[in-house]
C-alpha cells in the first residue's frame, strides 16, 4: 500500500490552528477564498438568509403575505429546498384541520395563503362588514357570475344575457380586480373580459374548472316548457266572440 504524501510549506499557511499541517489544493479560488476544481466552486453556495426551522419560518412569512405564495417564492424566503418546503406546507395545512383551528392553509391560485374556515365566515364577516356595506351589489354580482361561466366573454353578450346595460358595473368589477381584458373578439372586435387571479383567490378556489356546475341549480325542462305554454296561452289573442272574464264579448 503506497503512502499518499502531502508538500509542506511555511508560513500562517502551512499550518492550521494546533499544528496540524494543512494540504493545498491547487487551482483557481473564488473571490471568498474557497479552492475551486476546473472553475467549479467546491461547496454550495451560501444562502442569502440565515437558516430558521423550517415551518415557524414558513408560518412567519405567510402570515404577512397580502397574496398567495408559490413554493419556489417560500423556499426563497426561508433558505429551504422546494420539496422540502411543500411537504412542510402539506404538514402544517393537514395539522390546523387536525387541532381544528379557525383558519386553515390552502393552495389557491398557484399559492399558500391562510383563510379563515368556512364554519367561521359569518363571525368573520360579521366583524369586517359590520357599519360598512363593502359587498357587490346584486347586479355585480349577476354579472360577475356571468362573465366567470362564459369567459372570454364581450360586454354585448353579458348584456343580452343579463338583459340590461353593464357597462358601469364592469367598470366596478374591473376596478375591484375581479375581472380583466383578454383580448378582442376576431369577427367584431369588441373587447373581452375574463376573472382574474384574484377573484379565485376570493372565491377559494385554484382554478374555473372548480366552479360548480349550473345544471342542479337550473329548472327542468319539462317545468319550462310548462311556463312556456301558459306564457304563449295569457299572449295569445282570443278568438272572435269569445266572452273575458269580465263579461265583455271581443270584437273581431
Amino acid at each position: 500500500m503506497s503512502e499518499v504524501s502531502t508538500s509542506s510549506t511555511t508560513g500562517d499557511d502551512a499550518t492550521a490552528e494546533g499544528g496540524v499541517a494543512s494540504t493545498a489544493v491547487d487551482g483557481p479560488t473564488t473571490e471568498d477564498g474557497v479552492a475551486t476544481r476546473d472553475g467549479a466552486a467546491t461547496r454550495d453556495e451560501t444562502l442569502a438568509v440565515p437558516l430558521a426551522e423550517l415551518r415557524p419560518s414558513l408560518e412567519a412569512v405567510l402570515m404577512v403575505a397580502d397574496q398567495p405564495l408559490d413554493t419556489l417564492t417560500l423556499a426563497s424566503a426561508v433558505g429551504y429546498p422546494s420539496e422540502e418546503v411543500t411537504a412542510a406546507l402539506v404538514a402544517l395545512a393537514e395539522e390546523y384541520t387536525e387541532q381544528g383551528r379557525g383558519f386553515e392553509l390552502r393552495n389557491v391560485a398557484g399559492g399558500w395563503r391562510y383563510y379563515t374556515r368556512e364554519e367561521y365566515a359569518v363571525v368573520v364577516e360579521g366583524f369586517v362588514l359590520d357599519g360598512q356595506r363593502a359587498r357587490l351589489t346584486q347586479a355585480a354580482l349577476e354579472t360577475l357570475a356571468v362573465v366567470a361561466y362564459k369567459q372570454p366573454v364581450s360586454r354585448a353578450r353579458v348584456s343580452a344575457i343579463r338583459g340590461v346595460n353593464v357597462d358601469g358595473v364592469m367598470r366596478t368589477l374591473l376596478a375591484r380586480g375581479l375581472v380583466e381584458e383578454a383580448g378582442q373578439d376576431h369577427e367584431t372586435g369588441a373587447n373581452l373580459y375574463r376573472t382574474t387571479n384574484y377573484f379565485l383567490e376570493r372565491i377559494g378556489v385554484t382554478s374555473i374548472d372548480e366552479l360548480p356546475e349550473l345544471a342542479p341549480y337550473l329548472p327542468d325542462m319539462d317545468d319550462m316548457e310548462d311556463e312556456l305554454a301558459e306564457v304563449a296561452q295569457t299572449a295569445a289573442p282570443a278568438p272572435v266572440g269569445q266572452t273575458e272574464a269580465g263579461g265583455d264579448t271581443v270584437e273581431g
